[in-house]
């Protein structure tokens, strides 16, 4: 297991991660294993600037070989992590530095979380609402604030990108009829517009839409150092409210 702390930092062992480890079970015939765990830390909101506040995980999802997970909840942490341990492929682990002071319940006993196994974290039944890392919270907040108003949103945490729960979104979709995606990593090329095409690829699913599929994530600019101005980038509860009346 290697700890490369801060994402940016992974960029210079690059080579290594998406031309190696990635590729070599495959190269030489199944015959060889790289059980590799891979630790980063990602995401803005503590002005750390750019350097410091990127959520890359969709660079990697482009790279056949890596799994990749996304734990949102100290319980998820625990679990995913156990998991990864036991995997015989490379895993990266992508760990939300603002997550990183959470406190919740981790059980003291033995246990692991399935990679490809989503968590709805909220049940809903008006709008699906699919959140990544930190902003599965933010959604939480908002599903229970338009709950006072009589919408009920249901929040679905993929827990892992690759494998991605596919089966949970489409059937979440086709109740619902309504899809938000709420990332904090940049719009273009992310992990958002990769569950928007798995719904609108789909026939069955697609039929059943209600309104338009929405993303809410970061702007496409390099994340500031100044508070004002990175909050104005990221996703928050006002952005995610204003897109969940726009499917609406």
């Amino acid at each position: 297991m290697a700890d490369i702390r801060m994402a940016t930092f992974g960029f210079v062992a690059m080579d290594q991660m998406v031309n190696q480890a990635a590729k070599i079970t495959y190269m030489f015939g199944g015959q060889a294993r790289f059980p590799v765990l891979l630790r980063m830390s990602i995401g803005a909101g503590i002005s750390f600037a750019a350097q410091h506040s990127i959520s890359p995980y969709s660079m990697y999802m482009n790279v056949p070989g890596l799994k990749i997970i996304l734990p949102s909840t100290p319980y998820d942490m625990k679990g995913l992590l156990k998991t990864a341990i036991r995997d015989d492929n490379p895993v990266i682990s992508f760990e939300s530095t603002v997550l990183g002071s959470m406190v919740g319940e981790v059980p003291e006993e033995e246990y692991t979380i399935p990679f490809g196994e989503a968590d709805i974290k909220r049940e809903g039944i008006d709008v699906t609402v699919v959140a990544l890392s930190r902003m599965v919270h933010e959604a939480l907040a908002v599903a229970e604030e338009m709950e006072k108003q009589g919408v009920s949103l249901e929040v679905i945490d993929p827990r892992t990108l690759v494998p991605l729960d596919r089966d949970t979104i489409r059937e979440s979709v086709f109740r619902t009829g309504r899809l938000l995606v709420v990332d904090e990593a940049c719009r273009t090329c992310g992990a958002a517009a990769e569950v928007l095409s798995l719904i609108v690829e789909d026939d069955p699913v697609f039929s059943r839409l209600k309104s338009s599929p929405k993303r809410v994530c970061g702007l496409d600019v390099p994340i500031p150092f100044s508070p004002v101005m990175e909050q104005y980038v990221i996703p928050d509860r006002t952005k995610i409210l204003a897109a969940v009346k726009a499917v609406l």
